[in-house]
């Protein structure tokens, strides 16, 4: 298992977007997820990220905390990270539904989390309709890291969901050219995939 999303088999051993890439191919390590991206916590996400119900952070975030507290420990987490909105589209939307989570998420267990490392650099087309290959392609070059920051060796990244993964990849990719040895997620749904 490497991302977490449900197999359509019993004897499968990995999603088909993370056979696509395997293990080795990939600059994470390994994640997970609350829920599969349906009802009703679709719609809370949505309240949360376009509807300003930021409240639902911190219930989201205690969720993260309780359900996957001790797989962190075992991941040996030195700083959350969240994933970076645009400057522009943060100031649109009024705040970054990661920072919310990897805030309230970094208060439950007590490991750092930092705003100053990762950064989106290039603003990007919105995924929403766009697949694994084109969205892959519409992140090059999205992301960029401080120059300042001494590299944790296990880094967790915080989203709200994970569609094909290709936002994290990206992510994880930066965060391992600059030193970091093994890039984890959390993010609360993920897509169904099967």
């Amino acid at each position: 298992m490497h991302c977490g999303r449900p197999l359509a088999h019993e004897t499968d051993e990995y999603c088909p977007d993370c056979e696509k890439t395997g293990p080795e191919g990939s600059s994470i390590r390994q994640g997970r997820s609350l829920w599969v991206h349906r009802e009703p916590v679709s719609t809370a996400l949505y309240r949360f990220k376009y509807r300003n119900r930021r409240r639902f952070g911190m219930l989201f975030a205690r969720e993260l905390a309780e359900v996957y507290g001790r797989q962190m420990e075992r991941w040996r987490i030195g700083v959350i990270l969240p994933v970076p909105l645009h400057p522009s589209r943060k100031r649109q939307r009024g705040f970054n539904q990661s920072e919310i989570l990897a805030e309230a998420l970094s208060k439950y267990t007590g490991i750092p989390m930092r705003t100053d490392v990762l950064f989106r650099i290039r603003k990007t087309t919105p995924q929403k309709r766009l697949g694994r290959s084109e969205r892959m392609q519409n992140l090059a070059g999205a992301f960029g890291v401080s120059r300042r920051w001494e590299p944790a060796e296990n880094v967790l990244l915080i989203d709200d969901i994970y569609t094909t993964g290709a936002t994290l990849e990206r992510a994880a990719s930066v965060l391992r050219k600059a030193g970091v040895s093994n890039v984890f997620f959390l993010t609360i749904s993920i897509g169904q995939g099967v």
